[in-house]
């Protein structure tokens, strides 16, 4: 944890209000707290921006939960689906810049009017796109807003928690996707029996609108002068508030840009995206590998998820109470990385095996989401810390350049999964209407494999211009009835001759070539690795004890100074 002493604001965005400021339209924009807030009150803003978290992750990743029913209604390729990823998530990763200058409007500002625009393109918007140009644009700007709440959110936890509590807040933010993917594939696997797609995504566009409402009266935020300060503990309170009010806020520069492009910061950034390739994989690509390699419905595979993300969501919680309280963050990441990438390893080997059972996927699952958990929750709060020490009031600017990074690479892994998994195009595409056709002309082609010469002969003639002795000849092998047969089952042997063989190649290629990209994510969670030690924090409990200590008295010395001086008669 930082150990550096607390420090005057270098920027901000304009003068403060307190939340009491008379007025309607004032208290819905100027949201600015002149001190810092009670217990209860710091708790319940923070339970807002995690709230908020979950609903805007629900909002954005509903569509993969119903991918295939996309993909059918507009009649897509699944690469165009892809792309409908790729463009989204690049937008979001620029519009994490502008997050990053945007934030002297007010970091919850950016998060409550984020919240009305992504609730009414869910509601509104995106069910009734009339076609699949209109869902991809439409999409893209959900990914807008996305990018700007991803860097506001984490913002506001950093404010309202101090390091020596930040582990565990951040473990409740970063559930956010997690109970997100979570909310999704609880309600899809339960509603998906009698609702459309298109209920789904309005669904998720409800509960937008809901917490739209409470994030408007409810969420507020510190002022610059306090929120650019390093906050160890609840002890600092009395000091950060005194030097806020000292503070001449000033406007973000160049220079606060350039103090985050180092590589702690950057490289941490790259790191941690590279790490969550699989979460990645999770949420855009598991119903289509689950039913292209292993014939599960939509239902089945969210209900599959379920573990991944419920495991996932405790051990969050879960390790960052722990770090906090032994005040370490960077064992808990390193555990937690080496785990991943012994169990994500086993995933890989399992990927061409067609047999493996539902409840070892499960077991795999549960190990996954708990050990990428176990990371994750530490490295955000030491990630802020990090960008605390190059400098506080330049937290937005760092949490920005993540922002801006994880949504590039996103981007760039969906884009090369379809050039990886070549066979996901056939299967998606085609893969069921061959199945199906497979079935309703099974009896037509028993027929056909018992007579292959005479139907190799039919085939080279159309319908109406069989000759005469081939026809005859055919009735006399054949016969009448089953002749019928074949020529009744001919729409589905269309199929198969068109489709069925690249769906056979598809089907044989397919896990090898998805266990190449299970693959590809263990090598981002190894990456992951080497950019723990870069980070700020302590590996011993003991000394970062002893870093708290010597702080709390800087902390009361300052008090004191401050007190003093106060005290001091003027002339």
């Amino acid at each position: 944890m930082s150990t550096h002493p607390p420090q005057a604001a270098d920027m901000g965005n304009g003068p403060t209000t307190d939340a009491g400021t008379p007025g309607i339209g004032a208290r819905l924009w100027r949201r600015d707290l002149a001190h810092y807030p009670d217990p209860a009150r710091r708790y319940g803003y923070l339970a807002i921006v995690v709230v908020t978290t979950v609903v805007l992750y629900y909002m954005l990743y509903v569509q993969y939960a119903v991918a295939t029913s996309i993909i059918t209604n507009y009649h897509m390729s699944y690469t165009y689906f892809v792309w409908v990823s790729v463009i989204g998530n690049a937008v979001g990763a620029f519009t994490s810049l502008i997050a990053g200058f945007a934030d002297r409007w007010g970091r919850a500002n950016l998060v409550v009017y984020g919240l009305l625009v992504a609730g009414l393109l869910l509601l509104l918007g995106l069910p009734n796109s009339p076609n699949e140009t209109a869902y991809l644009i439409l999409f893209a700007a959900v990914g807008f807003v996305e990018g700007i709440v991803l860097v506001a959110t984490p913002a506001l936890i950093r404010d309202f928690s101090p390091q020596l509590g930040r582990a565990t807040a951040m473990g409740y933010w970063t559930m956010g996707p997690v109970l997100g993917s979570l909310v999704v594939t609880v309600v899809t696997s339960s509603t998906l029996d009698s609702s459309t797609w298109q209920d789904e995504l309005r669904y998720s566009g409800i509960a937008g609108l809901i917490m739209f409402v409470i994030a408007l009266l409810g969420l507020r935020e510190l002022s610059p002068g306090m929120r650019d300060q390093v906050m160890v503990s609840l002890h600092d309170r009395k000091l950060v508030e005194a030097r806020a009010e000292r503070a001449a806020p000033v406007r973000e520069s160049q220079q606060t840009w350039r103090q985050m492009l180092h590589l702690d910061v950057v490289g941490s950034a790259i790191a941690i995206s590279l790490f969550l390739l699989l979460y990645f994989a999770a949420v855009g690509n598991f119903v289509v590998y689950f039913s292209a390699n292993f014939g599960y419905s939509q239902q089945r595979t969210n209900g599959l998820a379920n573990w991944y993300w419920g495991a996932n969501a405790i051990a969050l919680v879960v390790a960052g109470l722990l770090s906090d309280l032994v005040k370490v963050r960077k064992p808990f990441m390193l555990v937690g990385g080496l785990g991943s990438i012994a169990v994500t390893s086993t995933f890989a080997v399992l990927a061409t095996h067609p047999h493996t059972g539902y409840y070892t996927f499960a077991v795999l699952f549960i190990g996954i989401g708990a050990l990428s958990g176990i990371a994750y929750a530490p490295w955000m709060a030491s990630f802020t810390e990090t960008v605390e020490r190059r400098n506080p009031a330049a937290t937005a600017t760092g949490l920005a350049v993540w922002g801006w990074i994880i949504r590039i690479v996103v981007a760039v892994s969906s884009a090369f999964v379809p050039i990886v998994v070549t066979s996901a195009s056939p299967l998606v595409e085609h893969g069921t209407e061959v199945a199906t056709a497979q079935a309703q002309a099974a009896p037509a082609l028993a027929v056909v494999d018992a007579h292959p010469e005479i139907f190799a002969q039919l085939a080279k003639y159309p319908p109406t211009a069989i000759p005469p002795a081939l026809a005859q000849q055919a009735a006399r092998e054949v016969g009448p009835a089953d002749l019928a047969l074949v020529q009744k089952a001919q729409p589905q042997l269309k199929i198969l001759r068109e489709h069925g063989p690249e769906v056979r190649k598809a089907v044989a290629d397919g896990p090898g070539q998805w266990q190449t990209w299970w693959w590809v994510t263990v090598g981002g969670q190894i990456v992951f690795i080497p950019f723990i030690f870069v980070m700020a924090g302590r590996w011993s409990p003991k000394k970062a004890r002893e870093d708290a200590e010597r702080h709390r008295g800087y902390v009361d010395s300052e008090v004191s100074a401050l007190a003093d001086e106060g005290a001091r008669p003027t002339s």
